[in-house]
């Protein structure tokens, strides 16, 4: 009893020190970052990942028992404590990425897409082989899948040359985001990885649509789009093995083609609408991927098509913050980076959901902050953490929408 009361005064005295950090007054790093950094996005952010947690610790015993087949207690945690050893190596590189200026940010994010640029390309001819594709380079815990990394470094990167059209329209920065992106896109192909290819397919797209292209131009885009669709269908055996198996199935190999697709459809619409509660799922042991991949579905089975609806709620209001955030966005560049950060993040949730929700064809694509993984933690976190930086607003500074938008 005597120690405690002898370190109350202490308490004390760090309880004020750190009050006095975080106070509007306070010209600390911490507190600057405290009180310009997007506290509700943040908030939303860190909710997803404590949903993840729970949505792994759901779906770990159908997957331990799958790949391992043991059913042992710590055994069917497995992935439960790797994802929750991930997640705490993750959050610190969020809020460290979130305090990056502006200007150390966008230098950072071009290096780190030559980087994963020269990554991604070593992975699809040496990386190791899963299921079929080269996207993994290393071996064990020590692997990780570049192309994840590639994504926020692309889009800063990509949102940087196209800023540069309000300084000089003769830049032809449209051009090379393209042949960037083409790229990007015959790399991932390479993998073979059709759904990260759309990823950056679309995200460009939105990108050139906020940097003010004309009518034309995206007629022109819309063009090609649907002719990259068809070329594909043709020439790439991928897509055309997923579309096929997708819309026009072989009722000779019906059951194959589509076991992923219906048994998801069969997992998430197994609790209702209130689920099974947690642990009660059964179904799920019949799911390939229910910890990655198909976790959206354990969520269902478990927790209610109503906690999935609230997923999906939390996934458009972080899109929507972050397009309010914009309206009255002055710089060019911290405008296109952080729409197209936020325009990955919604549509590879979207399209995770779809797919679970038999919507659209498997494309191995996570769920934002819920599915297990690495590489998938640490590049969202540092994407999250990009756009909380380039979302950080002086408090103090008022702004007009009127304002004539500048670099």
């Amino acid at each position: 009893m005597t120690d405690v009361r002898r370190n109350v005064p202490a308490l004390r005295g760090w309880r004020a020190r750190f009050e006095d950090k975080l106070s509007r007054g306070s010209n600390s790093s911490i507190g600057l970052w405290f009180w310009e950094i997007d506290r509700v996005l943040l908030l939303l952010a860190l909710l997803l990942v404590g949903i993840g947690l729970i949505a792994v610790a759901a779906a770990s015993p159908a997957s331990a028992v799958r790949y391992s087949g043991e059913a042992k207690q710590f055994a069917s945690m497995h992935y439960f404590w790797r994802q929750a050893l991930w997640v705490g190596l993750s959050l610190p590189v969020l809020f460290v990425v979130s305090m990056l200026p502006v200007s150390v940010a966008r230098r950072m994010s071009i290096v780190g897409m030559a980087v994963c640029l020269v990554l991604v390309a070593l992975a699809g001819f040496f990386g190791a082989e899963v299921n079929g594709a080269r996207r993994w380079i290393g071996f064990g815990i020590a692997s990780f899948q570049p192309s994840e990394f590639l994504k926020p470094f692309f889009i800063v990167t990509t949102a940087w040359f196209l800023s540069l059209r309000a300084k000089d329209e003769s830049l032809p920065v449209i051009p090379l985001t393209g042949v960037l992106t083409v790229l990007v896109a015959a790399l991932l192909m390479k993998q073979p990885d059709f759904g990260q290819t759309m990823i950056f397919g679309m995200v460009w797209i939105v990108l050139l649509m906020l940097a003010g292209i004309s009518g034309r131009a995206i007629g022109f885009l819309g063009g090609l789009v649907v002719a990259g669709v068809i070329s594909a269908y043709l020439f790439y055996d991928t897509a055309r093995t997923r579309i096929d198996a997708f819309l026009f199935p072989d009722p000779a190999k019906a059951a194959a083609d589509h076991y992923q697709t219906d048994m998801s459809h069969a997992v998430i619409t197994a609790g209702g609408a209130t689920g099974t509660g947690p642990g009660g799922g059964t179904v799920k042991f019949k799911l390939p991927e229910a910890h990655t991949d198909y976790i959206f579905s354990v969520v269902g089975e478990e927790f209610g098509l109503i906690a999935c609806m609230g997923i999906a709620i939390l996934y458009l209001a972080i899109v929507i913050r972050v397009l309010i955030k914009l309206l009255d966005e002055e710089d060019n560049f911290r405008l296109l980076a952080a729409a197209g950060l936020a325009a990955q993040f919604g549509l590879q949730a979207l399209i995770n959901m779809a797919v679970n929700t038999g919507l659209a064809p498997s494309k191995g694509m996570t769920l934002p902050f819920i599915s297990y993984g690495g590489s998938s933690m640490i590049a969202l976190s540092i994407g999250m953490g990009l756009l909380l930086a380039f979302t950080r607003r002086n408090p103090y500074l008022k702004r007009s929408p009127y304002t004539v938008r500048g670099n």
